[in-house]
């Protein structure tokens, strides 16, 4: 891979206004050289067997063949190129799906020049680059999956469960021998606790989860 020379660059996109504009782009940096236009995954698939581009600024949303794909389908020829996705989108599905696919970074399109040229000489020498809203998306992958309903107490549990077989604030204060205002208050903790707004929210979501016994 180039580390002192130029870093030939292939485009795609398609949309012809984005890649004119990236291509005016490259052009301000003496490091960097345009070789190749896409308008969409196939093509640059095609082209890639001609061109060999160093780097290739991939788009993901397109016709014939979208940037997931094309990059799967590049990379398995061609391990050496590096692919960075640039989107418009930080959709958890995108990002996941690209890096692993093989891209080496994902940039959204908003990233300055200085940032992209930045991304290009990184990925040029094997470094990723990851915008934060797709490092976001990453970290909170590898984070557990909260079960608010664990924070519930037992004598939350027993409530929740009194209130999903129908019975109201009343007819569970007389079977907890407790009053009605310490019902009220173990009802507004359940729906703080599950973030829900309503007794109804309430029975759907302990449905749903299956934590209470019908």
């Amino acid at each position: 891979m180039n580390t002192s020379q130029t870093i030939r660059v292939m485009l795609v996109d398609d949309h012809n206004v984005v890649r004119s504009g990236l291509a005016t782009f490259l052009r301000a940096y003496e490091d960097l050289e345009l070789v190749e236009e896409a308008r969409n995954g196939l093509e640059a698939v095609n082209l890639c067997h001609r061109k060999k581009p160093d780097v290739i600024l991939m788009d993901l949303m397109m016709p014939e063949m979208d940037g997931i794909a094309a990059t799967r389908a590049i990379l398995a020829d061609y391990p050496e190129i590096k692919i960075i996705a640039m989107t418009s989108f930080d959709e958890e599905e995108l990002v996941h799906g690209v890096l692993a696919a093989g891209a080496i970074s994902y940039l959204l399109k908003n990233v300055t020049s200085d940032e992209l040229a930045a991304a290009i000489r990184a990925a040029s020498l094997g470094k990723s680059t990851l915008s934060p809203e797709a490092a976001r998306v990453l970290v909170q992958a590898t984070r557990p999956t909260k079960q608010p309903w664990l924070e519930l107490t037992e004598r939350e549990m027993e409530v929740l469960n009194l209130v999903v077989q129908g019975q109201s604030n009343r007819q569970i204060a007389d079977a907890m021998f407790v009053s009605v205002a310490t019902v009220k208050a173990h009802v507004s903790s359940i729906l703080s606790k599950l973030q829900l707004s309503s007794r109804a929210e309430a029975i759907a979501y302990a449905i749903r989860h299956k934590i209470v016994s019908l």
